[in-house]
């Protein structure tokens, strides 16, 4: 009887992935900040979130949990991005005016660089802040920013250089307001006024000219 030789060829090695957690969740969060700020929180779809991390929509919701989750864990990212950028300034070695200067151009530089915030900012007031208001992390970490504002327009008004009673809450809304509102706003009032709010020298002469509200606004009147 003859025996046939032995198969010397082996099975194909199967490819082993390696999951990273870390990564997934980072890039599920990516792709929803991008879906969420386009489409806002009823237009977007938890599918094309998936489809657009390169990840499956059982992923999603393992690691956030469902849209709402997810939608109020991109509130939380982009406006904790902010604070924790604004918190990194040294505002103790500043002189009190150049502290509110310096903290406003960082919010001003912030609006501008992040189309993303201004759109999530104006689809969830839409919305009565609706999912901004089950995320306790965001209100805690606006308290420090208030209390270094509070600092500054303490020093100054110490100094004389600041006029009394100027609120820090009234002021940082101030602030954001001048650097959120021609930017958000821009389609419409470009085209009643005609002119491109969000061209380079029209952004830079409304950051001067901020600049110079925000000083007449906190220096003491001087006496006759």
């Amino acid at each position: 009887m003859q025996i046939e030789p032995m198969a010397t060829a082996t099975e194909p090695t199967r490819k082993i992935v390696q999951r990273d957690p870390a990564r997934t969740r980072a890039r599920i969060l990516k792709a929803a900040i991008a879906e969420f700020s386009a489409k806002g929180y009823s237009g977007a779809r938890t599918v094309q979130i998936a489809t657009r991390a390169k990840s499956n929509i059982r992923m999603l919701y393992h690691y956030f949990g469902g849209k709402d989750a997810l939608y109020v864990r991109v509130l939380e990212e982009v406006l904790l991005r902010l604070r924790a950028a604004e918190l990194q300034l040294d505002f103790e070695s500043m002189e009190p005016t150049d502290g509110i200067l310096k903290m406003f151009d960082f919010i001003d530089t912030h609006f501008g660089a992040r189309p993303e915030l201004r759109r999530l900012l104006a689809f969830e007031n839409m919305n009565q802040a609706r999912h901004l208001n089950r995320s306790a992390v965001i209100r805690d970490a606006a308290s420090p920013v208030l209390g270094h504002i509070a600092n500054l327009l303490r020093r100054g008004e110490q100094a004389g250089v600041f006029r009394p009673g100027i609120d820090a809450l009234h002021l940082y809304t101030a602030m954001v307001s001048l650097a959120y509102y021609s930017r958000a706003h821009a389609p419409t009032l470009s085209r009643i006024f005609g002119t491109d709010l969000l061209c380079h020298q029209w952004q830079a002469d409304h950051h001067a000219q901020s600049h110079q509200m925000l000083l007449g606004f906190l220096s003491r009147p001087t006496t006759a």
